[in-house]
């Protein structure tokens, strides 16, 4: 059963991440000038999606390129190799507190992505929403909450490969 307000759902769905700080890795993965990204619930209000690129938190004993394999593989399905390191971000949000590095990912182009799940959430209460590839300019058209702050500025594919250290 869904607790009683969209505020105390979104509660209850980062009750795992909230008050403790996480290292986070992401993936950029590019198609034909598209980039791959995750939608996910209950970081913003009235259920509007964030959209970020697939990734998760890096676990004791893993390097973080097999991190990421991991994390791409539970989200979408495919099974990436792990490029350069492009980005650092220092993401504060609320009760949220990580450090979150994003690597360029390469997959087959004829692998299909899939909406996976994380396991650290029941079947009924994940995260993941939807993913979706968008052109740089279907980025600028979001609203700037929505859309993870790594990707707010680019404006071509070539804009995902100039580094970026970002702190709060």
């Amino acid at each position: 059963m869904l607790p009683a307000s969209h505020s105390d759902f979104s509660d209850a769905l980062l009750q795992a991440y909230a008050g403790r700080v996480r290292v986070r890795v992401g993936g950029l993965l590019l198609r034909e000038g598209t980039m791959l990204l995750a939608a996910h619930r209950g970081l913003l209000p009235d259920q509007a999606a964030f959209w970020s690129p697939p990734g998760g938190g890096w676990q004791f004993g893993e390097s973080l390129k097999e991190a990421l394999v991991r994390e791409f593989r539970e989200e979408t399905g495919l099974a990436v190799r792990v490029g350069r390191f492009l980005h650092l971000h220092e993401f504060s949000q609320g009760p949220l507190q990580a450090l979150e590095l994003f690597f360029e990912v390469l997959a087959d182009d004829h692998q299909a992505a899939e909406l996976g799940h994380d396991p650290e959430h029941a079947p009924d209460a994940q995260l993941l929403t939807e993913l979706q590839w968008f052109a740089p300019r279907q980025l600028q058209q979001l609203p700037p909450a929505q859309l993870h702050p790594v990707l707010r500025l680019v404006l071509s594919p070539d804009d995902i490969f100039v580094p970026q250290l970002r702190f709060s």
